[in-house]
């Protein structure tokens, strides 16, 4: 079994995503203002799989996408966490900016797919992160994507 860093209730504190729509089950390692791993088991009667590909399901790369860009919010958002330990946490959304994904194989159901994101470099209220998806060994996805911190409402 796995250790892990950080699971659902922690995750649902940091990101506002929920069912059917959170894609990260657990953090495995945290590295502050560095990297983050984090999975995501596949049940194979996740309501993607019903119409994507029937015959032979998988998960959308957009999905894979999203699940990378969930891992990296969790990577900010623990990292300022860590910074701001003695002062309440301000929440604040972040969203997908841009995404330069390359997809190189299928996640099927019934596999792990494992989530790593690198902080790579922040400029105003943008964050780019070097992320990657893989089961077990074999490479999913990667790329890179950019998360914008929502601008306060006037």
């Amino acid at each position: 079994m796995t250790n892990t860093f950080c699971d659902q209730t922690a995750i649902k504190k940091i990101i506002p995503h929920r069912d059917p729509f959170l894609f990260v089950d657990s953090v495995l390692s945290f590295h502050s203002g560095k990297t983050l791993v984090a999975e995501r088991f596949l049940f194979a009667d996740e309501y993607f799989f019903k119409g994507h590909f029937p015959d032979k399901p998988i998960m959308p790369g957009v999905l894979v996408t999203e699940a990378l860009a969930q891992a990296s919010g969790l990577l900010l958002g623990l990292t300022l966490q860590e910074m701001q330990a003695s002062i309440a946490p301000r929440h604040q959304n972040l969203y997908l900016a841009s995404a330069d994904m390359k997809f190189l194989s299928p996640a099927e159901p019934g596999e792990t797919l494992c989530l790593k994101s690198t902080l790579k470099k922040q400029f105003g209220n943008l964050t780019l992160f070097t992320v990657s998806a893989t089961v077990k060994d074999r490479p999913v996805a990667k790329g890179t994507l950019a998360l914008g911190m929502a601008r306060a409402q006037t």
